[in-house]
């Protein structure tokens, strides 16, 4: 049966998801802001950005995963199906990352006390930022769908779902942009990616309009698995590609030191608006 709307609650549920799609885009520009580049600040913020992809994926997407997958199954099968997801998640990101980005083997050494960055480390920076925004691009998708679906059933819910992610969408943005600037040395670049990454977001929106909207009923199982492997593939950019970087770049405990900083910002923002 059609889920029934009103044109309020629609337009109410776009610019919402709208709203959580743009802190991409100003996450890119703060990753972007003028400022003295060191490989310090390269390798704390990379290791921020790993610690908030961690945190996100385990404290927030999986449970939202398996709460719901327990509308449709018994809280052990929806355990079961939630954590198979973040699995098979891990392991597509590997034969993603082995078939179709292999790692070049440069053997370059980088060293941390210097600003200057060598060609290979700069090619290996931009994978990495290519990588974080094609995977943000693809969690925010299913989070823009849910938050659009979840403002037609309470607009109230809605609005507390839509700030929180776009909290957690301003680090993602950055974990996208420093490294493609670093990379390139292109703002414009760096910026379009993050920007582009966060538009996935409206464009679940979207979706959820056109395609889910009058199966409103059955989609809990498809959302469920859809966050749950979402987040594999974050876990894995962010101890494959995030945290390596931070550590090529910088000291071991400056990598560490960002990572817990990540995780920190991203469990304030969620116990704050929870």
């Amino acid at each position: 049966m059609p889920f029934e709307i009103d044109a309020a609650s629609l337009t109410l549920a776009f610019i919402l998801t709208l709203f959580a799609g743009l802190a991409t885009a100003i996450g890119g520009l703060i990753g972007i802001s003028p400022r003295q580049l060191t490989p310090k600040f390269l390798s704390i913020s990379l290791g921020f950005s790993a610690g908030v992809m961690v945190y996100v994926s385990l404290v927030e997407i999986l449970p939202k995963s398996r709460q719901a997958l327990e509308l449709d199954y018994t809280a052990v099968n929806a355990d079961w199906i939630a954590t198979s997801a973040l699995f098979i998640g891990i392991l597509f990101s590997a034969l993603l990352d082995r078939v179709l980005m292999p790692i070049s083997d440069t053997h370059a050494v980088h060293d941390p006390k210097s600003a200057q960055l060598t060609a290979p480390p700069k090619a290996k920076l931009l994978r990495v930022g290519l990588f974080a925004a094609a995977a943000i691009a693809i969690h925010n998708f299913p989070e823009g769908l849910v938050t659009f679906l979840a403002t037609l059933q309470d607009p109230t819910v809605g609005v507390a779902i839509a700030i929180a992610v776009a909290i957690h969408n301003v680090p993602e943005g950055i974990a996208i942009s420093v490294p493609i600037f670093e990379a390139t040395g292109s703002r414009a670049k760096a910026f379009w990616y993050a920007f582009w990454a966060g538009i996935a977001e409206p464009l679940g929106a979207v979706l959820g309009y056109f395609l889910f909207l009058q199966f409103f009923a059955d989609i809990n199982a498809v959302l469920g698995t859809v966050f749950a492997f979402v987040g594999g593939i974050m876990i894995y950019i962010a101890l494959d590609e995030l945290l390596p970087a931070a550590q090529e770049f910088g000291e071991h405990h400056l990598a560490l030191s960002g990572l817990f900083a990540g995780m920190a910002v991203m469990a304030l923002s969620l116990l704050l608006l929870g």
